[in-house]
């Protein structure tokens, strides 16, 4: 382990001291060769003996940068291991058998059974500052792997591509998805709930416009895909009058080059392929349980269902109150 000490942990006092020795320390190391007056006169200015003097110096040399001259402490580094083997091991395998599994314990339930396992061994059990640092000492991507498996440790430390979706223009590529509306409809007349609709969306990922919409109270199909398609490639003007929206510029026709879809059953229709090998779309299918490649329309329905609980907030803001609670008082 490093023993270099960070400039952002540094004390200012300590950093004073390492920018007073860079000023002297850096011309000595720029000039090369050093003269014994050199050195003397350094020593002098900077109040150390020769011996610290050339080691830090050659500490500079190293890695010339201030924070290695800033003062160090005596005593044994922190990450210095002081217990015999056998003990390591103990840790090392509690660490594998129980702290890396998927019940993910707690780090108080790991040094109990730290302590257990060391006391049937008849070994002193280490402080919680020594198994802490066997922790850290993990491998951060290893740990949440075996934790919490690998999607999860794939999300949080796999690489970020660069997506080639920068250069695209309006109607080159059209995403597609569907979402189950957090809105349970009812019956006009006798009030009686009927279900929960779905919802298809379509969105142009150049322009970021919602393309076309489809609501339903029947579960996704090729239909509901045939007709959220049908709604973002026709103009809008005729649905807006007889919606009786004047006013409203929804500037979204035209036949799309690519619509990209996820692996349901309803996106591998026989109906959709020829539908889309008819008029010359493409079809992309983004790779199974990787909901990132569909980002553009997850991200809106998530911006949808938000705008959906915010209006139940509004409208109905006595039905998510919890009702106040009265205590009973006992008798004595």
């Amino acid at each position: 382990m490093s023993k270099w000490r960070e400039w952002a942990t540094a004390s200012d006092g300590d950093w004073g001291v390492a920018c007073q020795r860079e000023a002297v320390i850096r011309p000595l190391v720029d000039q090369g060769r050093l003269t014994e007056a050199d050195v003397a006169d350094a020593a002098i200015q900077l109040n150390l003996s020769r011996a610290t003097l050339y080691r830090l110096i050659q500490r500079y040399r190293q890695r010339p940068q201030t924070s290695s001259l800033l003062p160090w402490k005596r005593g044994r580094d922190r990450y210095t291991r002081i217990l015999d083997q056998k003990c390591e091991d103990l840790i090392n395998i509690c660490i594998q058998d129980f702290y890396l599994t998927p019940q993910r314990p707690s780090m108080a339930a790991f040094m109990r059974e730290l302590r257990r396992r060391f006391v049937e061994q008849g070994l002193r059990p280490p402080h919680y500052r020594t198994a802490h640092r066997r922790l850290e000492a993990l491998s951060a991507r290893e740990a949440v792997r075996k934790r919490e498996g690998a999607k999860a440790a794939r999300a949080k430390f796999g690489p970020v591509k660069h997506s080639p979706l920068h250069n695209l223009l309006p109607l080159d590529l059209i995403q597609i998805d569907h979402t189950l509306v957090d809105v349970i409809l009812v019956d006009q007349r006798c009030r009686l709930p009927i279900g929960r609709p779905w919802l298809t969306l379509a969105i142009d990922v150049s322009s970021r416009i919602v393309s076309g919409f489809h609501v339903s109270l029947d579960p996704p199909s090729a239909l509901s895909v045939s007709l959220v398609m049908t709604h973002a490639v026709l103009p809008k003007e005729g649905w807006l009058a007889d919606r009786e929206l004047p006013g409203i510029d929804w500037p979204v026709t035209g036949i799309p080059h690519t619509i990209h879809l996820d692996n349901g059953k309803e996106f591998h229709s026989e109906a959709l392929l020829r539908g889309c090998q008819e008029y010359g779309i493409q079809i992309e299918h983004r790779p199974p349980a990787t909901p990132h490649f569909g980002g553009h329309i997850e991200r809106l329905i998530g911006t949808v269902m938000g705008a959906v609980h915010l209006s139940q907030e509004l409208l109905f803001p006595t039905c998510n109150k919890r009702a106040p609670t009265t205590r009973r008082r006992m008798r004595p």
